[in-house]
């Protein structure tokens, strides 16, 4: 299926492809996104970056996390944009059904659909593709319309609104050497400015140039020359005298050797269309009837900047220059229009250059309102009238507003450094230009927010991914502050708040400047920490200017509706904090808080669980008379200290100890809490007095009482005796567990029990006793069955493969039979173990000559 975003369909024909494959893990995420952001920079479709890495983020999130397949992203080229297939091996998951009255594909804040409702709103087409195997999602992205091949191109118009020119065009081509004089003179050179080539050759361009002196337009020729691009009128002085007017485009360029010098081709002024760079309008107005110079051009300049910063300070220049100032500076204002935020200035010191606010109405009169024209002849007489000014000499100024539908969008200001320079003529005539241009600098603005959008959403998901990705407390502080320095800020600093009552600890800084973070850490730890605040957003933070200097900002960590830290930026004195990076660093911040309070959450919750199951553990093996004991315990799954299996040695009496290992059915807190009541019942049934079969049984009474959490229980029993001429008698009971193995001292191997009922099956059971007598230098070695089911594919360690690796035990102490048998059931197969694991192994030392 494929989406009708446009009915146009182009020809895509594929120029370069890229493709890479990505495992079902959270990181292949990150990995795809870099991959298509490299993929299409190297293609130079830098324009449509973003909206590509949003889109393949969420697609691949669906397939590696969702589907938990492997993804395979496709990259293809071609001359008028970029398509971007991923498939995944679940073609089961089928496309989201729109019903009648419902959202088109998903809600945004539902899971599920929402990366094909992000690709019918940011791809131009897009579509899904079924195989017996796979599922292929694929979106296209188109570049502007334009010709392939050419850089602009015009539409077919009548032959009456075509340009005049000569039957026989001449184009004089002439080359300046790095000294501006004249290198070169063509044919047409010769014709059209009656000189030969002989007679111009080495003359400066200056000589023969009538360069116009343009009010309000600083460049001269020699400046003009020095421009790697220039275009524009002037003229050249012909043979006979007179002023030929010619319309020239000059374009330095440089040899082979590195020298520099400047090709410039002219013609006859009314010819200019020859040369002349197109003004890129609309395709209506290129067929309409010529129309007047437009006011925006006559003040700007053609061709206009394209980018935002470039007008701004373009017009604070003409500015200057039209009323002959020495500063210039235009403010545009934030969205609720309260504040002024300073963009662009000239002749004004550097730190009052980017991104300073100042209100918009800084007194009571009108002349306090940025919404009014004002004219102040001497700004000594009124302190405060105008922030931006103070300190800097200026004495007067005036200041227009720039409005767009009747709505405050800048102001524009100049400024002189005597009194009285201004009357409302010069006011009039700014304000005409502010009207000129506050159509264009509105239109770049808003362009430029939806570029900042698209960046930041971008920005938000990889950070995102990056925060979901651990439960780490640390490692969630460092990935908090390395995500802001240096995209948003110069530096960080981390304050966690443990609870209400705490003060705000620093608990982490970073500085793009590594050999300045622990100064900056020294710096702040003498400044009192911040208040703690809950309202959302940003505020400034006074108190470091002395300490650190420049601009600070602090923004709370809010999670589950309590301030769990604060998140601290700061720039240098010459900087200031866009409004659209504190917004940007506010999504950032509730997004970290959260995570943080997740690894808080966690942390705390694990060492709950951890202290829980330690003690449900022994507290030790006691040491026996004339015995080695060993006891080797994995439990399955991770923060797991305890699970299913379980051991214990213990004292009965004097002269007597017990020791058990067990398997209570599955893993987990579950298998643990069975585990628990098993261990502590042994050892006050056994100090009652009680023989093994009767603890057993009364043991399967107390499993069975449990109901429905009860669970089944295979579990080896004895009794161990020290006897004085050095061997140990043994009384076991094997109640349905894998019989313990003897290995004595010549590598032989027995059974030493014969296997008997499980526990927590039948109430019934008939269970005795085995009488087992060690001598010395015999080894009695009991596990449980995640040692003998120990696998790799279809093979299994089992009860004859552990028999093996005992008879290669023979003579080593207890330590060393149970660490020789858990290596070779580690080494069995590569994947981690999946069952918990006992090893109990107990030893007769052999006597030593002279004993």
């Amino acid at each position: 299926m494929a989406s009708d975003v446009q009915p146009h369909r182009r020809r895509f024909v594929i120029t370069a492809r890229a493709a890479a494959s990505f495992d079902p893990l959270g990181r292949s995420v990150a990995a795809a996104r870099a991959f298509v952001r490299d993929t299409l920079q190297g293609w130079g479709f830098a324009d449509i970056v973003d909206d590509a890495v949003v889109l393949t983020s969420e697609l691949v999130t669906n397939a590696v996390v969702h589907a938990g397949t492997r993804a395979e992203v496709l990259c293809l080229r071609a001359e008028d944009g970029v398509r971007v297939e991923v498939a995944d091996r679940y073609p089961e998951r089928e496309l989201p059904l729109r019903h009648p009255g419902e959202r088109p594909y998903a809600d945004p804040d539902r899971e599920s659909g929402r990366g094909l409702m992000l690709c019918a709103a940011l791809a131009t087409r897009w579509g899904v593709e079924y195989t017996a195997t796979h599922k292929h999602v694929w979106f296209r992205i188109d570049l502007p319309d334009r010709p392939v091949g050419t850089r602009s191109a015009g539409p077919v118009v009548p032959d009456r609104l075509l340009p005049l020119a000569d039957s026989r065009v001449r184009v004089a081509v002439l080359q300046v050497d790095a000294g501006d004089c004249v290198s070169a003179w063509n044919e047409d050179a010769e014709h059209v400015f009656g000189y030969a080539a002989e007679k111009v050759v080495g003359r400066p361009l200056a000589e023969l140039a009538a360069w116009p002196q343009t009010p309000g337009t600083g460049t001269g020729i020699a400046e003009a020359l020095r421009l790697s691009r220039w275009e524009g009128s002037y003229g050249i002085r012909g043979a006979d005298g007179r002023v030929i007017p010619v319309y020239a485009s000059h374009l330095r360029v440089r040899d082979a050797h590195g020298e520099p010098s400047i090709v410039c081709l002219l013609v006859h002024d009314d010819e200019r269309a020859l040369l002349q760079t197109p003004v890129r309008v609309p395709v209506s107005d290129q067929l309409s009837e010529p129309r007047p110079a437009d006011p925006f051009e006559v003040f700007i300049g053609s061709p206009a900047p394209d980018d935002l910063d470039g007008l701004l300070q373009r017009t604070v220049e003409r500015a200057r220059d039209m009323l002959e100032a020495d500063a210039a500076f235009l403010l545009l204002a934030t969205d609720d229009e309260t504040e002024l935020e300073v963009r662009a200035t000239t002749g004004l010191p550097s730190t009052r250059q980017r991104f300073a606010r100042v209100p918009v109405e800084a007194g009571t009169n009108r002349y306090g309102s940025a919404r009014m024209p004002a004219v102040h002849d001497d700004l000594a007489a009124v302190p405060g009238a105008v922030p931006l000014l103070e300190s800097t000499g200026m004495r007067s100024v005036v200041t227009v507003p720039l409005k767009v539908e009747g709505r405050l969008t800048g102001s524009l200001g100049v400024a002189a450094e005597v009194p009285g320079r201004y009357s409302n003529e010069e006011a009039l005539r700014l304000q005409f230009a502010a009207d000129r241009i506050a159509l264009a600098v509105e239109s770049a603005r808003l362009g430029e927010l939806e570029r900042l959008r698209r960046g930041s959403l971008s920005f938000l998901v990889e950070a995102s991914d990056l925060l979901a990705g651990t439960l780490d407390r640390d490692q969630t502080l460092a990935l908090m502050a390395q995500m802001t320095v240096p995209t948003l800020a110069t530096w960080c600093a981390v304050y966690t708040i443990a609870d209400q009552s705490s003060d705000p600890l620093l608990s982490y800084v970073l500085h793009e400047d590594e050999e300045r973070i622990d100064g900056l850490k020294e710096l702040l730890s003498r400044v009192s920490p911040p208040e703690p605040v809950r309202e959302a957003g940003a505020r400034p933070w006074h108190e470091t200017a002395l300490a650190v200097g420049g601009e600070t900002v602090i923004l709370p960590l809010l999670a589950r509706n309590r301030v769990i830290g604060l998140l601290t930026l700061g720039k240098p004195s010459e900087e200031h904090f866009r409004q659209e990076i504190l917004e940007l660093a506010e999504d950032l911040s509730r997004r970290a808080a959260l995570a943080l309070d997740n690894a808080r959450l966690y942390s705390e919750r694990t060492a709950i669980s951890r202290s829980l199951q330690r003690s449900l553990l022994p507290p030790g093996s006691p040491a026996i008379p004339g015995m080695e004991v060993e006891v080797i315990y994995r439990a399955a799954g991770e923060g797991n200290e305890v699970g299913g299996d379980f051991y214990d040695v213990f004292p009965i009496r004097d002269g007597a100890y017990g020791f058990a290992i067990g398997d209570v059915c599955g893993t987990g807190p579950e298998a643990a809490a069975v585990t628990g009541l098993a261990r502590h019942a042994l050892r006050l049934l056994a100090r009652e007095g009680l023989g093994g079969p009767a603890v057993l049984e009364r043991l399967n009474a107390a499993i069975l009482d449990e109901g429905a959490r009860s669970r089944f229980l295979t579990l080896l029993y004895g009794e161990l005796h020290p006897q004085p001429d050095g061997s140990a008698l043994m009384k076991v009971v094997c109640a349905g567990h894998p019989l313990p193995l003897r290995l004595r001292p010549n590598g032989e191997v027995v059974p030493a029990a014969d296997p008997q009922p499980l526990l927590g099956v039948i109430e019934d059971l008939d269970l005795y006793e085995q009488t087992v007598t060690l001598d010395a230098g015999d080894v009695l070695l009991c596990v449980t069955d995640g040692v003998t089911e120990r696998r790799e594919g279809t093979r299994m360690l089992g009860d004859d493969g552990l028999a093996e690796v005992l008879t290669t035990c023979t003579g080593l102490t207890a330590g060393a039979v149970a660490a020789r048998v858990l290596r070779a059931v580690e080494r069995f197969a590569a994947e981690p173990a999946s069952d918990d694991m006992a090893i109990l192994a107990l030893r007769v030392p052999q006597q030593r000559e002279g004993d």
